[in-house]
């Protein structure tokens, strides 16, 4: 028996990239439901950010935060302990970088170099994060509460962010691009986080596992080279991501109508 695992980003994926809305998506969510195949968020969000949006999506399985940082599963889930985790906020989790601070002190020792070229997320007011992101004042706090990596908005020309993010890889982080921000963390990625998860319901489950994964961003990259089947969700805003895979299949409506079209189409839901 194969059991099917959907891992999905959330922002300009399974949510609308200007509203944040995922109704269109509704009916493929519902028939996945009825189907008792796990729906895992794979996002840049937060902890925080992901409580209240999993309950009004319906959502109660594992999801995954901050670009692959952390893997939370819920009590329950699996018949026994996930291996390497430790219980946290009433799930188990695995992480696989360090906590924010550390990555806090990394970019303030190259912050002279670029100075009033970027800013950075720990720094930002509720209403700095607002602009950037579109979200309300509810979100944004919840956004700003952070545990791992630590974002930077960018604000300087486009070689200089590429000069940025050299430098901050010279000093041992791994900096991801997403739809707005620059991600500093460590060697951690949406991908292996997948990985990860799909070996343990594996090995919990004795069965195999399929995987799709569905993204729009060039942080998605590694989560969708990862999965069996990638779905690349067009976006208002970036170019598809550029996915070296035999499976790649590329939606041809954006945000939650396209995830509702490809897995509708993909899985005959």
């Amino acid at each position: 028996m194969t059991k099917t695992l959907v891992f999905t980003d959330m922002d300009g994926t399974l949510l609308d990239h200007h509203t944040y809305s995922f109704d269109a998506a509704k009916p493929a969510l519902n028939a996945l439901d009825e189907k008792h195949i796990p729906v895992i968020p794979t996002t840049s969000k937060t902890f925080a950010e992901l409580q209240p949006l999993r309950k009004s999506i319906g959502l109660d399985g594992p999801f995954i935060i901050e670009n692959g940082a952390a893997v939370f599963i819920p009590h329950g889930f699996f018949k026994q302990k996930p291996t390497g985790t430790v219980w946290v906020d009433g799930y188990w989790c695995k992480s696989f970088i360090s906590n924010q601070k550390y990555w806090i002190k990394l970019i303030d020792k190259i912050n002279a170099d670029f100075a009033g070229e970027f800013k950075q997320f720990s720094k930002m007011s509720v209403q700095d994060i607002q602009d950037a992101t579109g979200l309300d004042e509810a979100s944004a706090k919840l956004a700003a509460k952070r545990q791992f990596g630590e974002p930077v908005l960018w604000t300087g020309s486009e070689e200089r962010k590429l000069a940025f993010i050299e430098a901050i890889k010279e000093r041992g982080a791994y900096p991801l691009e997403g739809g707005r921000f620059v991600h500093v963390s460590g060697n951690c990625d949406k991908g292996q986080a997948l990985k990860w998860l799909a070996q343990e319901f594996q090995k919990q489950h004795n069965c195999k596992v399929r995987t799709l994964a569905l993204g729009d961003g060039k942080n998605d990259i590694a989560m969708l080279e990862a999965a069996h089947v990638a779905i690349r969700i067009i976006s208002p805003v970036n170019p598809p991501p550029n996915v070296k895979k035999e499976e790649v299949y590329t939606s041809t409506l954006p945000g939650p109508e396209g995830w509702n079209e490809m897995l509708t189409q993909l899985l005959s839901l």
